[in-house]
């Protein structure tokens, strides 16, 4: 990958159509949800969403995984697709990196505690 294709997004892209293909070649309710997973996916993305192209390729690998082995959509993935996908893109997934928020959070909370000891004093 070099700079430009990291600037325009473009291996994204070129990766994102790679997993479409892939996904094309599994059975339809494997595709339907493969199309939930990318959707429930999307809130844990960031600016670029290039955080989950590494969860997407996980998930889309376990999905022919499952699907070659013969099991259902509800086997492989329970009932709750949403649950699934919090559970993979949680803590050690796509949410592991601290964002400012987070940062300005935990900031502001030892602030306060230092305040708040000072007063006890």
């Amino acid at each position: 990958m070099n700079f430009w294709e990291t600037i325009t997004g473009s291996d994204l892209t070129r990766e994102y159509r790679a997993f479409e293909a892939r996904a094309e070649a599994l059975p339809a309710e494997y595709r339907a949800a493969w199309a939930e997973i990318k959707i429930q996916l999307s809130p844990y993305s960031e600016f670029t969403g290039r955080n989950l192209m590494p969860i997407l390729d996980n998930t889309l690998g376990f999905l022919e995984v499952t699907a070659a082995e013969g099991q259902s959509v509800h086997e492989a993935l329970g009932d709750d697709i949403r649950a699934f996908c919090a559970a993979i893109a949680g803590a050690e997934g796509a949410g592991s990196q601290k964002t400012y928020r987070d940062r300005w959070r935990e900031q502001l909370n030892k602030n306060v505690a230092r305040k708040l000891d000072r007063l006890g004093e």
